[in-house]
């Protein structure tokens, strides 16, 4: 059994971690943020993930899990290294890999025999190469010549659903021209190995292209359904039933095929416009993705028009905002359809009553700049009282049983956006309600 460091406690790298050492591997979780480090010793975790914190918990008890900002110990003392570090989109789009690459300067600068470096995060098409470029290169300086095999190792973690997708992944990919270093992720993967999970062996370049493919083709599959609602609400369609016909159908699955608001969060709109820079680098632009780009960010704003196109001028009026997180059972509000639609309709005079589960503390920094115009309430009725209108932006399974009867008594004027189709336009248009959902 190898002994493992997974570099980066991020939404990734915990995931990782604690996973991995839940299938009994030996793991130290690294990270240069001396507070995340403590708390974590702690038991505190930095982020909302349901069923993380118990595993964090059991695993840490039975000291299987530990956390450091000591890089150098944890390079020296295990064989298998994750990088499970970010890596942020720049100003032009493109990955920015500076702290892959410290990472992979640190591994060189400590490394002491044979390693296996797993890439871990989400990075551009021959990173894997670049990443033992940087390895060497440290270790010709320290006049030093340790083997080192470079893994690429795709996650594909739902927010909100991650520990079950590290589980019982659909797939397990693992690229590398190393015969060695594929025997030893089969064996730090063996729980998965054992259960039948398929494994999928490439070439690293495959391995890093398999992710953007992956992505890049669900948010296309998001924005392709929202267009098609759009289309229905002018042709006089019901798109759910659109989109469940099409779902009949094996070779297109129900799938994300639920129109809403856009797609948000940290996945899809980085490695969309990542997609688009490689296709651009390359000479040979990916104009599907392109347009996926832009249709999605026109789709944020269409939500915000149509209630405006709704209730007519804004000015003065108080809207009641259920949901702030892109998707249920996460707090991440990165390029959520939310700051959008809130900054559109305060811009055209509206004040705004939120609420949201597990994103409030997020969205006071994220809509630092609006903040005055938005009072955080205590739970959804607090936020629909005397509003004038209502609106859904993300389905938590709370605000799929909202008492209907109590939400037209407190609302001042009965409009009800909802943004993720989850009532029944006739059903609320018999209790009095001026619905407006998504393609219907």
């Amino acid at each position: 059994m190898y002994k493992i460091a997974v570099v980066g406690t991020g939404y990734v790298g915990l995931v990782t971690g604690a996973g991995l050492s839940d299938f009994g591997m030996n793991v130290i979780c690294v990270d240069n943020d001396y507070k995340k480090i403590e708390d974590l010793k702690n038991g505190i975790i930095p982020i909302f993930e349901p069923g993380l914190s118990p595993i964090v918990e059991r695993n840490t008890y039975y000291k299987r899990l530990t956390f450091t900002t000591d890089i150098k110990r944890a390079v020296e003392e295990c064989r298998v290294i994750f990088i499970a570090v970010g890596t942020p989109p720049q100003d032009d789009g493109s990955a920015d890999l500076k702290y892959v690459e410290q990472v992979a300067k640190d591994i060189g600068k400590n490394m002491n025999e044979y390693k296996v470096i797993v890439n871990k995060s989400t990075v551009p098409v021959g990173t894997a190469k670049k990443v033992r470029e940087l390895i060497e290169e440290k270790l010709k300086q320290r006049g030093v010549n340790f083997p080192v095999d470079v893994v690429s190792n795709p996650e594909f973690l739902r927010e909100g659903t991650a520990v079950h997708d590290f589980c019982r992944p659909d797939r397990v990919v693992i690229g590398s021209d190393s015969q060695k270093a594929v025997e030893i992720m089969k064996q730090v993967y063996n729980v998965l190995y054992q259960n039948d999970i398929p494994f999928m062996l490439t070439n690293n370049e495959t391995a890093e292209m398999i992710k953007y493919a992956s992505n890049a083709f669900l948010a296309m599959k998001i924005t392709y359904i929202n267009e098609i609602a759009n289309l229905c609400e002018k042709l006089g369609a019901n798109v759910q039933d659109v989109a469940e016909g099409m779902g009949k159908d094996r070779r297109i699955s129900p799938e994300f095929l639920k129109p809403g608001p856009g797609y948000g969060g940290s996945c899809f709109p980085k490695d969309t416009i990542a997609l688009v820079n490689m296709g651009k680098q390359y000479g040979f632009p990916v104009t599907l993705i392109e347009q996926t780009v832009r249709a999605n960010e026109n789709q944020k704003k269409l939500m915000a028009q149509k209630i405006e196109k709704v209730m007519g001028d804004l000015e003065g009026k108080e809207m009641a905002i259920l949901g702030l997180a892109f998707k249920p059972n996460t707090n991440d509000m990165r390029e959520a359809p939310s700051i959008t639609i809130l900054k559109y309709i305060i811009k055209k005079g509206a004040r705004v009553k939120a609420y949201d589960p597990a994103s409030m503390e997020e969205a006071k920094w994220r809509l630092s700049d609006i903040n005055d115009k938005i009072k955080y309430c205590k739970d959804e009725y607090e936020a629909i009282d005397k509003s004038d209108g209502v609106v859904i932006l993300t389905e938590w399974d709370r605000f799929k049983r909202l008492d209907i009867k109590k939400v037209k008594e407190l609302l001042k004027e009965p409009y009800f956006f909802d943004f993720r189709n989850i009532y029944e336009r006739s059903a609320m248009e018999s209790y009095g309600f001026k619905y407006s959902g998504v393609g219907q």
